[in-house]
């Protein structure tokens, strides 16, 4: 008999899906399905990126509910198993994730997937639990007020030093300055609460200024 004989007649091969199975089956898919439906509003709730992409948020559902599937395939069919590890093992994803609590969301849901299906409620209700601590607690960065970068181009001596007045009561640090023969370029990172930015106007009426650009800060600094 070869070895392929053998693992035909084996029990993993002709498994089958008792009432007993699908119904735990059903409830592992629901249960991945809830928590990433909370993960889903979390992530929509406390995002602190620049541009927020639903398309992303969405994937986060698919990907515990899938992740669920997988690993309940794997555990109750080892031919099964042995198929999904190959064919898993030659898929490559090149999208880039440029935020790194994106990054912690998707491992997020595909941990939540992975408990699932392994049918481990608890842990993956006690994980959400406290992550969702740790997000609120350290991801309230609107409550300081929102970081903005203003790069203003001035001529004059005294230029500078009239920017900093019309600033000073907001918190701010000089990041960069740059002067060139016909202008100087000076980069101010602010900390501006309920965005705020009336400042500007007065920057740009001064008689040195030549220009001001005020950018939303990302918390990447190039």
């Amino acid at each position: 008999m070869s070895i392929e004989d053998i693992i035909k007649d084996s029990d993993a091969f002709q498994q089958a899906i008792t009432p007993g199975v699908a119904l735990t089956i059903a409830l592992d898919l629901l249960f991945a399905l809830v928590m990433g439906i909370l993960i889903y509003f979390v992530y929509k709730k406390y995002f602190s990126g620049v541009v927020y992409s639903r398309n992303y948020a969405i994937t986060l559902i698919g990907m515990s509910v899938l992740t669920c599937m997988v690993t309940l395939a794997i555990s109750t069919n080892i031919v099964i198993s042995l198929g999904m590890v190959g064919a898993l093992s030659i898929v490559r994803f090149r999208t880039a994730i440029k935020e790194p609590l994106d990054l912690m969301y998707l491992f997020w849901a595909i941990t939540c997937g992975i408990t699932a299906g392994a049918s481990m409620y608890i842990l993956a209700v006690a994980a959400f639990i406290i992550m969702f601590i740790v997000i609120v607690i350290f991801g309230r960065r609107n409550a300081t007020g929102k970081t903005y970068v203003m790069i203003v181009h001035y001529n004059g001596a005294d230029g500078e030093g009239k920017i900093i007045r019309e600033i000073s009561d907001l918190k701010y640090n000089i990041r960069s300055k740059v002067e060139r023969s016909e202008d100087t370029e000076l980069t101010v990172q602010l900390q501006i609460r309920k965005g705020n930015l009336n400042f500007t106007e007065k920057i740009k009426a001064l008689d040195e200024v030549r220009d001001v650009a005020v950018l939303n800060f990302d918390g990447e600094y190039h």
